[in-house]
This record gives structure tokens, sequence and C-alpha cells, in this order.
């Protein structure tokens, strides 16, 4: 077992992973006066605005009725909400009032009203648009096919060029799904769609798969592509093929699309996530990589390339998004930190973390990794109080909240001042009181400063809502093992993890030192030999020292010290195995 930074290594610390790869009211007032009393209250529900005492204007009584209205349509009074509108519309002469009534009327399902509230509303002014939406909304409310494809023909205008945009809408916000979709296919035939605007063919076979007749969908992808070509149309017609299950045909399509669009961005985008997925992210690679790149293109360059751990083609993407336009590069400044990180940058990583504007969304994620970059340069005061400027700014972010103080405890963890890790993993901890990850911590941070018992509950806790977490199970071994204590249920514990993680160091670290607690110090040096190859760790190059010096090989013993001391010079039990044998 290892001290509490070679136990954040095993688990991988919360805060300190690079984090790289790795979306119409009227106007006016009334005086009200207070609700009826109880006693002259009637059985049924009242109209709170029957009481209204309003000057006796027709635009004030056009308000009261519209309000009596609204009332009574909350109240899921429908026929009276109805009565309410019509009254209103009849006594107003502003279109808007008519508007809102033809609105009500299709809602709620009456169609005498709703065409009452037309003719209303077409006196007063509205235009032929306006009418031929509501008629086609009403006439789709009603079952109406036919009413309501001449409806959408007069909303579209005259000619194939119109608003196909208006017609999509009303489809869309359709009830009836099926009805909307039949009614798409007596509108957009290939007679009548334009002949010269690809997207509005692409958007028809879009609108149409989402409301389910799939056959017309790809009808009409396939004819947008043999006549036009155009490379949304492969796009789309490949995303086609892909929702039926048929990857062979959107690699196809894909590729063909390719031919005539290589410079295309979304194609190269589609074709490299169907490389991915069938895991060959080296052709993925390649493809991103041809023609005019953007902030996606980068990004997903960048993941491939962790994927396939390969530094020199990282090397290529940071050096190529260094140098990119502005608008791409400003976008991209953290994920050029994370780059920089990865190729071993520190400074350079920190100069774009520091750049990340204040209102990113990646803000947050960048002061984190300033914070830690300047904790790995020896700035722990700068980092500490970094970490604790970005968690105050977080309070109304819980999430980020909670995840700043883990970042102040492990800075602290990092820094030996484990009593303050402690109380920060405490505050934590009142935010989240079942998180693992924090638990294990705190009991990692109570064993160093001795606290067995708070370690103990810590990690037993764990252990209750994580049975087979090894790392809680080694760290419990370890921790009972080291402090002499419950050694049957140490030895329990660690064999589970033994048996679960043979090649583990922390592991092989935490049974041998148990068998010296047991007084078996042949078996100890062989497991502590066995985590020394594997982890040139600090803690385990002390128990090693301190079992070969047990059994007579003091001068390896005090070289094998020696080199863990170079490797942490603060560990504590480093320094408890030098007062023991001495230099």
């Amino acid at each position: 077992m290892q001290s509490a930074l070679r136990k954040f290594k095993g688990r991988q610390s919360i805060a300190f992973r690079s984090g790289v790869m790795l979306t119409i009211v009227l106007g006016g007032c009334a005086t009200v006066s207070p609700y009826p009393s109880a006693k002259n209250a009637s059985t049924h529900v009242l109209q709170p605005l029957a009481a209204m005492q309003v000057p006796a204007t027709p635009a004030a009584q056009t308000m009261t009725e519209l309000l009596q209205g609204d009332f009574a349509l909350r109240q899921d009074r429908l026929k009276e909400a109805a009565a309410a509108y019509a009254q209103a519309m009849r006594s107003s002469s502003d279109p808007r009032v008519a508007a809102q009534t033809v609105a009500l009327a299709i809602g709620i399902g009456r169609a005498t009203l709703a065409q009452a509230a037309l003719a209303r509303w077409q006196v007063l002014g509205a235009s032929q648009a306006e009418l031929a939406d509501a008629r086609a909304r009403l006439a789709l409310q009603q079952g109406q096919k036919m009413a309501a494809v001449r409806a959408l023909r007069d909303l579209r205008g005259p000619g194939s060029d119109g608003d196909w945009a208006a017609v999509f809408r009303v489809l869309v916000l359709a009830r009836d799904r099926a009805l909307a979709g039949v009614v798409l296919e007596a509108l957009a035939t290939p007679m009548q769609l334009p002949g010269d605007r690809s997207q509005i063919w692409v958007a028809t076979s879009q609108l149409a798969e989402r409301l389910g007749r799939y056959d017309f969908a790809r009808h009409l992808a396939n004819t947008e592509i043999a006549h036009f070509g155009d490379a949304r149309g492969y796009l789309w017609r490949a995303m086609l093929a892909r929702r039926d299950g048929s990857a062979g045909q959107a690699d196809r399509l894909l590729r063909k699309g390719l031919v005539y669009h290589p410079k295309n961005i979304s194609l190269r985008l589609a074709y490299a996530g169907e490389l991915a997925k069938r895991g060959d992210f080296s052709a993925a690679l390649r493809w991103l990589a041809q023609g005019p790149q953007n902030t996606r293109t980068f990004r997903l360059r960048a993941a491939y390339a962790v994927k396939l751990d390969d530094h020199l083609k990282l090397a290529v993407i940071y050096a190529e998004l260094a140098r990119a336009p502005a608008a791409i590069r400003t976008q991209s400044l953290f994920l050029l930190g994370q780059l920089a990180e990865v190729l071993k940058r520190p400074a350079a990583a920190l100069r774009w973390y520091v750049q990340v504007p204040r209102s990113s969304p990646q803000a947050f994620l960048a002061g984190t990794r300033r914070a830690v970059l300047l904790n790995q340069d020896g700035h722990y005061q700068k980092a500490m109080q970094l970490a604790i400027e970005l968690t105050r700014e977080q309070t109304k972010n819980p999430d980020n909240f909670r995840r700043g103080l883990v970042l102040q405890a492990e800075l602290a963890m990092r820094a030996h001042d484990y009593a303050a890790a402690i109380i920060v993993y405490r505050r934590a901890l009142l935010l989240k009181p079942g998180d693992i990850k924090l638990l294990y911590a705190q009991g990692v941070a109570e064993a160093e400063v001795g606290n067995v018992d708070a370690a103990v509950r810590d990690l037993r806790r764990l252990l209750r809502l994580k049975p087979d977490d090894m790392e809680a199970v080694n760290a419990l071994g370890y921790t009972l093992a080291d402090a002499g204590r419950d050694l049957p249920e140490a030895e329990k514990l660690l064999s589970r993890a033994l048996a679960a993680r043979p090649g583990s160091a922390a592991v092989n670290d935490s049974w041998g030192w148990l068998q010296y607690r047991l007084g078996h110090l042949q078996t100890a040096e062989l497991a502590l030999r066995k985590a020394w190859k594997l982890s040139r760790n600090a803690d385990i190059g002390a128990h090693l020292a301190i079992v070969l010096w047990k059994r007579g090989a003091v001068s390896e013993a005090r070289k094998i010290l020696q080199q863990a001391r170079q490797i942490d010079p603060h560990n504590r039990a480093v320094n408890k195995a030098l007062a023991r044998i001495g230099t």
C-alpha cells in the first residue's frame, strides 16, 4: 500500500486528470375589487372577474371578456371559454382579438367558432397567408385532408418556389402525424417541389421522416441525389440508411458524396464518424485532415489521435490549430491547452488556458487546469488561491462548486497538508454524501494524519455502498495492517484484492506490508520486491527497505531507501524508515 499520492494514481484523482480525451397580451389595466365573500359565493366556481369594476369603454369590456375566457380555459371549462372569446371578438374591431379567438377555437376543437372567427378576422384585415395558415390548421385538426391540402397550397403561394417553410411549420405542429404525412405527400410531388432548390427537397424528406413516412423520405432523398447531387442530400440519405440499420449503404453514400464534394466538412465529419465506429481511427484521421478545417474537425482529430496514443499526430494537429484563423483559434483555446499538456508543454498550456474567456462554457475547466499546472510548477499558494476563487464563483452551480472543493483538497493532499484536505473533503461530502470517490479520498487523508478510526469508518462506509471496489478493499486492508489492528480482517481483505489484481503494485505493496506485520519476512520481501519492480514508488521503497533491514540486508536497504528519498523527500514512510535505518 502506498501513500496518499500513490493511492490517487491508482484510482486516478478527481480534479487532476488531464481532461484530454480524450445545446398576444392586450395592453391596459383595471382596478379589481376583492373576490366576493364566501357567504355570497354560489356553489359553482365563480369568475373572479365578475365583480370587476372597469370604465365603461369598449376596450375595457373586451379585455374583461378575454380575461374571463382565459380563466375559464385554465379551469377546463371550454364552453365558457369559447363563449367569452366569441363575445370579445364580436365586441372588438381589433384583428388581434379575432386572431386569438381563431387560435383558441382550433386549439379546443370548436370548428363553428373557428369559422366565424376566421370570417371576422378576414373582415378586419387578416392577410391571405394568415388566413391560409389558420384554415390549414383547422382542416388538419378536423381530419379534412383535401381542405388542408388546398389551404397549404394557398399558404405556400403560387409556383413551386413558394413559402415551403410556412407549410412545414403547420405540418410539424399537427396533432395527427399520420394525416400530416399524407398531406405532405400530396403537396410535395416532384412536379410541385422547386427544381433548383435542393435544400427544399432535403428539408421535405426530413419532415417526411419525422412524420413517419419513411418510404417517401427515402424516395425524396434518392431523387434529390439523382437530380442535384448536393452534399446535403448525400449526408441526409446516409443518415436514413444508418437509421435503417444499413451501415454499408451509409458508408457507400458518404464515400460517393466525398468524390463529388471532397472539401465538404459535414461529409468528412460523418464519414470519419463511421470509420471511428468501426475502430479505424487512423483512416478517420486521414479523412479529417484533408480539406478545410473548423473547430469540430480539429476536436475530432485530436480525440482520434489520443485514441491512437499518437503524439506525433497530436503535435501536427497542435501546430495547425495554433496557426489557424483567429476565429477557429479563439473557439479552440481550451483544446489548445489540452494538447499542450499532452505534449508536455505546461508553460504553453498555461498561456492558452489563461486566454479562455470568463464567458466560455469551458472557463471553469480551464481554471482548474491552470491551478493544477501552477501547483506542478511549484506555485502551491497561487494554485490554491486560484482554486478558492474558482470555487467561490460557482456558488450557483452545485456540481462545479463541489469540483472546486475537490480541487482544493487534492492540492492540499499534494502539499502533504492532510488536515486541510480533510476539512475540504468534509464540505464536499455535505453536498454529495454518498460519493465514493470523496469517501475514498477522505479515508486516505484520515489515515495519513493517523486518524485510523475515522479512516476505517470512511472506507467501511464506502464498501457498504460498493462492496466490489478493489481500491477501497486494498485501502482498508492496508490501513488495518499498518495500524497493526484487526489483522485477520486485513488478511481477508488483501487476499481478495490480490486475487482480483495480482499485477497491481499497490496491492502487492499492501500484501507485503501485511506479511511484515504478521512476521512473515520472506513472504513480505518477495511481495515488496515485486511491487518495487512494478512501480518505483517512495512508499514501496520505504517498506522494502524496512523488510530488508529486518532480514539483515542493511546495505541494500539503505540503497533502496535513498532511491525512495530521491523520488519523494517529504514522504512520511520514507522519513520513518530513515529514522530507523539511518543513512
